[in-house]
């Protein structure tokens, strides 16, 4: 179809707004509104007309090309721009003193401002931009991906797969994205090269349990413990079983339990505390060298604001009392539906496992509390992927009520929410398996049931700590796996199916007639409009993901030492995937302005001193180290019997398993009949995993001092982390001296200039 210049200023601008002798190949939009096509007269058409009035009125040059869209192309007057540089400048920068003078605008900054602009423009029917979009009458918005220099260097230098062990260019991510985007990059990037040193050690400590597989003392007395008779896992028809039918699982537990872990966990504490001092002193490095290190956003915005509308008046900061308490009780409640969500993940491990027990399969009846956790973590990863969208419409919903001043402030109160009912979607379910399985069961004859009926699960005998880790493991490879899969097959397939809708044929030229040449700016905007979509959480929903990750690999990296090569590896993937994302696969993304990471950063902070409690916690009750330690140094042949003949941790197993006479099973507890392999007439006792006494099954002295060193440990654990969090982070300084030297400098010089200015006006 055909293309017309609509421009219908309504009152003349200097003469340097527009240039008539620029040509139409090298016409530069700063943003492209698509709408349908509307039946001449209809509201909707009416409404567009009213909007693109107003945007005319201000001065922007509207064009419009017609195919199975309306496209409007729209370009803000020079004057927005020069009232920006004047509002926003230096006071000593004397290239700005001379208001006839002109500067180029970064096209960044350019995008940024005419993006504030359309969307804050108010039609006569007091609808903005975004009211318009939600009612049909226009379809999308969004700035242009340029055949820049820039922009050919990051498609070829970056935004490739070849590239993934190379530096990443922040500067030029900068100079097309804008400074939020560039410091996301910059972020991951530290993140990532950091996270090698913990990949490393962890590394270390999980080969070196490797090496312990066959050696550990408390393996070796559970494969051979065959003549130790365990109570049946379930009420119904479960047979007792041998504790050395367990020998492999025993192995693998003690491959993951055991001193190495405590350094470890030590170890993620420091680097999580030098990992956020090491990034402030890259980030204010790189700010100060954008010259951002003083930036103020709430002046960007209150510039901005007065751009648009000279009659704008500040929005004032106001506290309602009555709103903040019907949002905490609303974030309560959410909070309560996500533990319901990770109880209702228990029932279904407990179900599952007196499902499995009673299985026509010999293997399901055999590893049916290994297949009861592994499905559970897959039904626990599809619950998180689940809610994670309901999360955001609720934390959307909550931020509407706050009513926040700013759009800045908007982002942040919605950060805050979404990562805390993120963090229960995600680790209720561990927190559980950590801290809870195992412990608050019951005994035989005595259990913990649900509804009556489904007796709570056990921990295996050698320790709980393999459920831990199953979990994390089927979490995280399923998260950076399917989802990182899903996250660029699905707009890389759409941009396919796109481009290759077919076109409308050519019709054929009658002998003599001239073809009518091809608006440049057709192809180039049609060719943006099928990209996909980006919105505002665009880079949120990046964020949110790689610190649920840095979650997973420091809150519980105890049990699993592996998590920080699992997330080295994604993030070198990561990088890579969301650079081609935003260069080939998705619409230019509007550049934000910022010097820092925003309410990131406290984020950041809170996780790394839950790294510190949550490593202390599973080290000290769901880790084995503490019981296998007061056996070691207070009850072994070694303190006993004063023995060195023998390792001082033989006899542990016993010492840790309780007496139950199978007289006292509750009467609805159904055995198994005709076991092989075990002489049914004469099983009187068997063993299960607690300190108890046989007779009355009251807890043990034994009991009461591991209580007191799993406590004592972790108060040390913690006091001692902490201390050694505050003591790094005093040591590293967040700011170099560098950077300080710089901004002295430059209050020095501007000091002086001002000096220097009032002594010459006076002397004049």
């Amino acid at each position: 179809m055909n293309d017309e210049i609509l421009l219908t200023p309504w009152r003349n601008f200097p003469f340097e707004d527009s240039d008539p002798f620029a040509s139409a190949d090298e016409e530069k939009w700063d943003f492209v509104l698509v709408s349908d096509i509307h039946e001449v007269g209809s509201t909707k058409e009416i409404k567009r007309k009213k909007f693109l009035d107003e945007l005319s009125k201000k001065g922007f040059t509207i064009k419009k090309i017609e195919d199975k869209k309306l496209f409007y192309g729209v370009r803000a007057p020079k004057h927005i721009f020069r009232k920006y540089q004047w509002l926003l400048r230096n006071p000593q920068d004397s290239r700005l003193q001379d208001s006839d003078a002109h500067h180029d605008i970064p096209v960044t900054t350019r995008i940024r401002i005419v993006n504030f602009i359309l969307q804050n423009t108010v039609t006569p029917d007091l609808e903005k931009l975004r009211d318009l979009i939600k009612k049909n009458v226009f379809e999308a918005m969004f700035p242009l991906h340029e055949k820049e220099e820039v922009r050919e260097f990051l498609k070829e230098k970056w935004a490739r797969w070849r590239d993934i062990f190379c530096q990443q260019p922040i500067e030029k991510i900068r100079c097309y994205f804008g400074e939020k985007v560039a410091l996301y990059f910059a972020w991951l990037g530290w993140y990532t090269y950091l996270l090698g040193f913990a990949a490393l050690m962890g590394l270390v400590v999980f080969v070196a349990g490797i090496t312990v597989f066959n050696s550990s003392q408390v393996s070796k007395e559970i494969c051979e413990a065959n003549n130790t008779i365990m109570c049946p896992l379930c009420d119904q028809k479960c047979p007792f079983w041998l504790l050395s039918d367990t020998c492999t699982y025993a192995r693998v537990t003690h491959m993951i339990d055991n001193e190495g872990t405590v350094i470890f966990a030590m170890f993620m504490a420091i680097w999580a505390t030098v990992f956020l001092e090491l990034w402030k002193r890259q980030r204010a490095t790189v700010v100060t060298n954008w010259d951002l290190y003083m930036w103020d956003e709430d002046e960007e915005e209150l510039a901005l604001e007065l751009i648009n509308n000279l009659q704008h008046e500040p929005r004032r900061y106001q506290h309602s009392y009555l709103r903040s308490t019907i949002v905490l009780i609303l974030v309560l409640i959410m909070i309560a539906v996500l533990i319901g969500i990770a109880h209702a993940l228990v029932i279904y491990r407990v179900v599952a496992t007196a499902v499995f027990t009673q299985s026509d399969f010999e293997f399901f009846r055999e590893q049916a509390n290994t297949v009861a956790v592994m499905t559970g973590a897959v039904l626990h990863y599809l619950t998180i992927i689940i809610m994670t969208k309901v999360n955001r419409h609720v934390a959307l919903f909550l931020c509407d009520l706050e009513k926040p001043r700013t759009f800045s402030q908007r982002e942040n109160n919605f950060t805050i929410k979404i990562f805390i009912f993120q963090f229960f979607t995600n680790f209720s379910s561990l927190i559980y398996i950590a801290f809870f399985l195992g412990r608050i069961n019951g005994r035989p004859g005595n259990y913990v049931r649900i509804a009556g009926k489904w007796r709570l699960e056990e921990c295996h005998p050698s320790g709980c700590i393999t459920d831990l880790f199953i979990q994390m493991a089927i979490i995280m490879m399923l998260k950076q796996t399917i989802s990182n899969l899903v996250e660029f097959l699905v707009p890389w397939i759409g941009h396919k199916i796109r481009s290759r809708q077919k076109r409308p044929k050519k019709r054929n030229m009658v002998l003599g007639e001239e073809e009518e040449p091809e608006d440049p700016c057709k192809k180039q905007w049609l060719s943006n409009y099928q990209l996909s979509e980006v919105n505002i959480f665009s880079l949120f929903d990046e964020f949110l993901e790689m610190v649920i990750q840095y979650s997973f690999t420091t809150i519980f990296v105890a049990a699993f030492p592996l998590a920080p090569l699992l997330a080295f590896c994604n993030n070198l993937f990561e990088i890579r995937l969301d650079a081609i994302k935003m260069m080939r696969l998705h619409r230019r993304m509007v550049p934000r302005k910022a010097n820092d990471i925003g309410i990131w950063l406290q984020v950041l902070e809170a996780i790394g001193i839950l790294a510190v409690i949550g490593n202390g916690l599973v080290i000290a009750i769901t880790s084995d180290f503490i019981p296998v330690q007061v056996y070691k140094y207070t009850y072994s042949p070694c303190m006993t019997k004063n023995s060195t003949a023998v390792d001082c941790l033989t006899g542990y197993i016993n010492h840790s398993l309780s007496v139950f006479h199978i007289q006292d099973f509750e009467p609805h507890t159904k055995l198994a009949e005709n076991q092989t392999g075990i002489i049914w007439d004469k099983i009187t006792e068997c063993r299960y995993r607690d300190y108890r006494n046989a007779d009355d099954y009251s807890y043990t002295v034994q009991f009461w001092h591991v209580f007191a060193a799993r406590l004592a440990f972790l108060i040390l654990f913690e006091h001692v982390a902490l201390c050694i969090k505050l003591i790094a982070a005093w040591y590293v300084p967040d700011v170099p001296q560098s950077v300080k030297n710089h901004v002295l400098d430059e209050k020095h010089s501007n000091l002086r200039k001002e000096l220097s200015m009032m002594e010459y006006s006076t002397e004049v």
